[in-house]
């Protein structure tokens, strides 16, 4: 219900950042979109929680080019890309759900749901109706 609600929207990217001594990732620049639409989703994470985990909400968005380096590997990586231009921009219409297998490197798609600007609303439940 909530991506129907959400419009696409426009993602701009400009160069590089970095978590010291493990990932570098492309900066977005424009961050209210995401940043408004994790609030959504955390508001129903009542629905997403189970026995063994819990969600995991990501309130500064970037894009990772390189993560889980070793410190060797990620101090030449970021003298080269600290030093590198980037922009570039994309119409964000849809989101995926992923899911990670306990032990598994990669995450699976188990769902994706596309922005459709619809009007929605949420009817309360009736208890006793």
């Amino acid at each position: 219900m909530i991506s129907m609600g959400i419009p696409p929207f426009k993602l701009d990217l400009k160069d590089y950042g970095s978590f010291p001594t493990h990932t570098i990732y492309i900066n977005v620049v424009t961050k209210n979109a995401i940043q408004n639409l994790v609030k959504e989703i955390r508001s129903a994470q009542r629905l997403m929680k189970s026995p063994d985990n819990k969600p995991h909400f990501m309130m500064e968005p970037h894009i990772t080019v390189a993560n889980k380096l070793t410190d060797m590997q990620y101090e030449k990586s970021w003298l080269e890309y600290s030093h590198r231009y980037f922009t570039g921009s994309f119409i964000a219409d849809s989101m995926l759900l992923l899911k990670q297998k306990a032990g598994a490197m990669k995450y699976e798609v188990v769902q994706r749901f596309s922005f459709q600007n619809l009007p929605v609303t949420i009817k309360q439940g009736d208890l006793f109706g």
